[in-house]
């Protein structure tokens, strides 16, 4: 097993090398299909395994054929990892879609609308009290002297 430290410092190496590829080095079009980024890597304890998480801005159509380039890329990705990076031995690699920015959104948009619903329904109960307390006009017959 390798320490943390270790598995951290292999995680970002991986996550740099691998952002370089899809930049410059993978030539496959369904890659360029939709824009994608490396979000996460997630090596395991003995180094043999990665995961590596990414991000992809288009359609789902778009992100269905970029994941199946990857798909394809990926023993590409692992030959071009062990020539670069000098590992004793190169871990199995496999590309996971990272929808957590998607959920993040989904739970943004949720709370601006339980908070525009709590909004307006202060609102109304602003509204309703302030018909129950009754407003005080002066008359015209008051001179404002109380003496």
């Amino acid at each position: 097993m390798a320490t943390e430290r270790r598995v951290a410092r292999v995680s970002a190496s991986i996550k740099r090398e691998i952002s370089q590829m899809l930049m410059s080095d993978i030539k496959d079009e369904r890659v360029g299909a939709g824009m994608v980024s490396v979000t996460a890597v997630d090596v395991a304890g003995d180094l043999q395994h990665a995961k590596v998480f990414v991000s992809i801005y288009g359609t789902a159509e778009a992100k269905a054929e970029t994941m199946a380039g990857l798909a394809a890329a990926t023993s590409y990705v692992k030959g071009t990892l062990g020539r670069r990076l000098r590992l004793r031995r190169t871990p199995d690699i496999v590309f996971k879609e990272d929808v957590s920015f998607e959920q993040g959104t989904q739970v943004l948009n949720l709370l601006s609308q339980l908070k525009h619903e709590r909004g307006s329904n202060e609102a109304l109960a602003a509204d309703a009290s302030e018909e129950d307390i009754p407003t005080v006009i002066p008359s015209a017959t008051d001179d404002g002297d109380d003496a």
